[in-house]
């Protein structure tokens, strides 16, 4: 197996336990992360995000499989089921993962979902209706920076 295969395994084996620290040690530390809800720049940034989302995710449960890396890129599919905490509806989140390395650390990593699928879960009719929207999608991602904020402000 591929070394960064190996790093891709170990990270979410990591998120599966909900060790936040064990995820941030596989960023470089100029990596990025960008989905639908954030865009950040760093390693300290990212693992603060996945402290907030695993200590939140009390009931989180995570799948992923298809892990493929190989010297320059990799690749894998994930699968999440929690309770959305803002409105407590439960939401399965199927995504795609596609990562950079360099220094045999996670460069850059994007996740990929239909957020139209995510919001229709996690806001109900609101999500419904507006879910495909620039507008939903600006609020929530200023939500969730928003949210970061404050989760980053609190360990201070």
């Amino acid at each position: 197996m591929h070394p960064h295969e190996e790093l891709l395994h170990r990270f979410y084996q990591a998120f599966q336990r909900r060790d936040w620290h064990a995820m941030a040690m596989c960023y470089h530390p100029q990596a990025t992360f960008q989905d639908a809800a954030f865009s950040l720049t760093g390693a300290p940034e990212i693992g603060t995000m996945w402290r907030m989302l695993c200590e939140r995710g009390h009931d989180l449960q995570l799948t992923y499989n298809n892990v493929h890396a190989h010297d320059h890129q990799g690749q894998a599919d994930w699968e999440a089921r929690y309770t959305f905490s803002q409105t407590k509806r439960p939401v399965h989140n199927r995504i795609r993962a596609r990562f950079t390395f360099s220094d045999g650390l996670i460069y850059t990593h994007h996740d990929a979902f239909s957020f139209w699928r995510w919001s229709r879960q996690a806001l109900g009719p609101v999500g419904w209706l507006l879910g495909w929207s620039p507008f939903l999608q600006r609020k929530v991602r200023a939500q969730a920076a928003k949210n970061l904020q404050q989760f980053r402000a609190r360990l201070a």
